[in-house]
């Protein structure tokens, strides 16, 4: 499924009447069966974009287009194809792993024999087989983090849209969920829009990376990565990367600095 964003407007009420513009005209095609990375200081507006993608916000003015690459014609409602995974988790405590994963399908109503023999599979899928009753929190920070993943993949939708989901892990752990997140999209091929704050996560998981703007959020430039399938982290300490990196690195620089600046002001002001 393509994701067309069209001069998307995002504007939050703020302190003593003085609103807070989050994105500005952001237009961008985030086009079907691709991976695309948004690279930005904090407050830049990636988290908001995500999520009006998402249908979870509406955009203050512009909008956004879900459509078939085959039916163009068809715009799709939005939420209706995606699916979000958050750097929180949003696990339920009291759930058992096989519970958590299969909670799309029983809100799908899908009958409980189905779900749990779906759950079973996928679980074995991310390496997770003997694990299916465990709770949430006997589990590692990179095991739920792979329960997430099982809980967003099981839905089967085209679009997946995620928020930091490796923000909170240790770099080991880190590590394993890109590697694992590669085969993934290897295997599946879904349209993929990803917020970070990582050059080198960006570059290793992106075909393109966005480098947004402080705010409010617009695109400074995109970085096609044509580095080929299927990446491994070997690839970090290529020529190819590296160049990459440093063109982004001096990029979004200027972007955290103006960033930073405007959170001093901001404690300055109150």
């Amino acid at each position: 499924m393509d994701v067309t964003v069209e001069d998307v407007t995002q504007v939050w009420p703020g302190r003593r009447g003085v609103d807070v513009v989050a994105l500005d005209r952001f237009s961008h095609r985030f086009a079907s069966r691709r991976f695309s990375c948004l690279l930005g200081p904090s407050g830049c507006g990636k988290s908001t974009l995500v999520q009006i993608v998402g249908g979870i916000e509406t955009a203050s003015s512009g909008r956004v287009r879900i459509t078939d690459p085959a039916h163009r014609e068809m715009v799709r409602p939005l939420g209706a194809d995606s699916v979000m995974v958050w750097q929180n988790l949003n696990l339920f405590p009291w759930r058992s792993v096989l519970d958590n994963v299969a909670f799309g399908l029983e809100m799908q109503g899908i009958s409980k024999t189905e779900r749990h023999e779906r759950s079973r599979t996928l679980l074995a899928s991310v390496g997770l087989r003997g694990f299916e009753g465990h709770l949430p929190g006997q589990l590692s920070g990179g095991m739920r983090q792979r329960v997430a993943l099982a809980r967003a993949l099981i839905l089967e939708r085209p679009i997946m849209l995620m928020d930091e989901p490796f923000g909170a892990l240790d770099a080991q752990t880190k590590i394993v969920m890109q590697e694992e997140l590669l085969r993934v999209f290897d295997e599946t091929k879904k349209t993929i829009i990803f917020v970070t704050h990582a050059i080198e996560e960006a570059i290793l998981l992106g075909d393109e990376v966005i480098v947004m703007t402080a705010r409010p959020g617009r695109i400074k430039e995109v970085l096609p990565v044509d580095l080929p399938r299927p990446r491994s982290l070997e690839m970090v300490n290529s020529k190819a990367f590296g160049s990459l990196f440093d063109r982004a690195f001096h990029l979004i620089r200027e972007e955290v600095m103006t960033s930073m600046a405007q959170q001093t002001m901001a404690l300055e002001t109150r």
